[in-house]
């Protein structure tokens, strides 16, 4: 059996609530990383806390923290977590970390705030932008009287294809929001037509309507107000399973071109050379992240090598997922000289350094390869044709451990199997096992999952350590079981309900998720708020 256990080096040293305050306001470069799950994330950190759950913690720690000598704050619950993360990060190179002492317990012990939700810098961003340019909106009773009027209108749906298809307002065209500067003209018949872009709540409305309303376009635009949930809150259907898709391929206009280049021309986006980006490429005193805006399909046809993909309107709706170290530096690029400055521009007001380079993705820049080899040892996969087999053969039952997410759990998974989740995997195992010295089949959703967990156990718990995928469990004739509320609410700690159950028809969880939306600025001190680069509210806006 490989070894997949290691001593871990030296502690990582730990850093007060006031200090990291300190830090997060002194102007350089910090990744505050909260390695719990996303449901224990999403119920209280601090403001500028990104989400590393422990689960995935190496891979999105080189996707979110490139450099490895950037300086890094851990913090968890308080329960010794982020030191184990700490050693896992050290033993892969990254030389400047801390653990935030007494974790998210500690920072709310010390007077700070811990905000409920996801993706809070952008959500917040949305509702300041509001108030900044006085973004108008429209209500649902409103936009429904002019369809049944038959009055002329584009309707806009600003979130991705996948969440379109999911629920949308009637009628709606999925145009994602990085894509609205290119793609908005091919959306309206004339110059007159009302342009109504909408999302699931209010963020991306906002944004969206907001960019085409500072790219200076002559059509009106207005933001729908509170998406599909305040669609739904006013007794309207909602469509689900529109087929529609973006629009193959437009014609970049020139005078999109020169609108966008004035948008980012009006902040503190730089237009680099082709020299000028490689140094910043070359710096290795700084983070920067190369990113194609592009769709999916664009970004997979061809882009400049090393280049990572994060879709314009996304990048600015979930910031977090993508970019790790506050006050890093982001190089946008694009094929036609629209949708990276544009997108430049509002991460710019995100408090970004931001840039896009002569000729985007054809620039002739060298990229350092991504550091993403796996540091855990490979576990064996039982196929499904062999499976039953291999159990029948072992001289004890095998233990299963089931490393999927929780609601997949609770959906189907093997008979017997226990849920568990990469920060549990040790301690779940030594309880499984204290009956026999047993094999162990993980019920894994991939070989990384399988092997990250495996990693957990120390040598002796198990006399093996096999994985499998559910598929191959279902296909070896093996019997299942489903179990709706097991694991529980408070111990599926993968899965935050806050977020997801307004999206299943739960008006409640809309109210509740809207008056969130719209209590941020409230909740956030000023050195929160001060990061952003957005014009004071006039009175009538705001």
């Amino acid at each position: 059996m490989p070894e997949r256990f290691q001593h871990p080096p030296a502690p990582v040293p730990g850093v007060s609530a006031l200090t990291l305050r300190v830090w997060l306001n002194d102007g350089a470069e910090i990744a505050l990383l909260d390695v719990r799950e996303a449901g224990e994330f999403g119920e209280g950190h601090p403001f500028f806390a990104v989400p590393v759950p422990y689960s995935r913690l190496e891979a999105d720690a080189l996707r979110l923290v490139p450099r490895k000598s950037a300086r890094v704050v851990l913090l968890d619950g308080g329960d010794g977590l982020a030191e184990r993360a700490g050693a896992r990060l050290a033993t892969i190179g990254y030389t400047d970390l801390h653990v935030l002492d007494g974790g998210a317990p500690g920072w709310a012990a010390a007077g700070y705030v811990l905000f409920q939700g996801v993706n809070l810098p952008s959500k917040t961003f949305g509702e300041l932008v509001e108030a900044a340019f006085g973004t108008p909106h429209i209500s649902a009773a409103e936009l429904r009287r002019r369809q049944e009027a038959g009055e002329p209108l584009a309707l806009l749906d600003g979130r991705t294809v996948e969440e379109h298809g999911k629920m949308t307002i009637p009628g709606a065209r999925p145009v994602p929001n990085g894509e609205l500067a290119l793609r908005w003209s091919a959306a309206v018949a004339d110059d007159t037509t009302p342009i109504v872009v909408h999302c699931a709540g209010r963020t991306r409305s906002i944004i969206g309507a907001q960019i085409l309303r500072n790219l200076g376009i002559p059509n009106p635009v207005l933001a729908l107000e509170n998406g599909t949930q305040g669609w739904a809150l006013a007794g309207l259907p909602l469509e689900r399973g529109s087929g529609r898709g973006v629009a193959g391929p437009v014609r970049a206009r020139p005078v999109d071109r020169d609108r966008a280049a004035h948008a980012a021309a009006e902040t503190g986006v730089a237009a680099l050379s082709e020299a000028e980006a490689q140094a910043w490429i070359d710096d290795a005193s700084r983070t920067i992240y190369v990113l194609d805006v592009r769709t999916a399909d664009e970004f997979a046809a061809g882009t400049l090598p090393g280049a990572r993909h994060a879709p314009g309107g996304q990048l600015l709706q979930a910031t977090d997922q993508t970019i790790g170290v506050r006050r890093s530096r982001l190089l946008l690029l694009d094929d036609e000289g629209i949708r990276a400055p544009v997108a430049a521009a509002w991460l710019w007001r995100l408090g970004y350094e931001t840039a896009t380079v002569e000729g985007g993705i054809r620039a002739t820049l060298n990229l350092p390869d991504a550091d993403s080899a796996s540091p855990h040892a490979a576990v064996q996969r039982i196929e499904a044709d062999a499976l039953a087999g291999w159990i029948a053969a072992q001289q004890s039952a095998p233990l299963l451990l089931d490393v999927r997410s929780s609601q997949d759990h609770r959906r189907v998974h093997a008979r017997g199997a226990r849920w568990s989740i990469r920060p549990r995997v040790a301690a779940d195992v030594r309880l499984a096992a204290q009956q026999a010295h047993s094999p162990l089949l993980l019920i894994a959703p991939d070989a990384e999952t399988a092997a990250t967990a495996a990693g957990e156990i120390p040598p002796g718990t198990v006399s093996s350590i096999h994985w499998a995928l559910e598929a191959d469990w279902a296909a070896a004739g093996l019997p299942e079981d489903s179990s709706p509320n097991r694991p529980t609410d408070s111990e599926s700690i993968d899965y935050l309900f806050f977020v997801h159950d307004r999206h299943d028809g739960n008006l409640d969880a809309a109210r509740r998720y809207l008056a969130w939306e719209t209590g941020l600025i409230a909740q956030c001190a000023p050195d929160e708020l001060s990061g952003f680069r957005l014009p004071t509210p006039s009175p009538r806006s705001a």
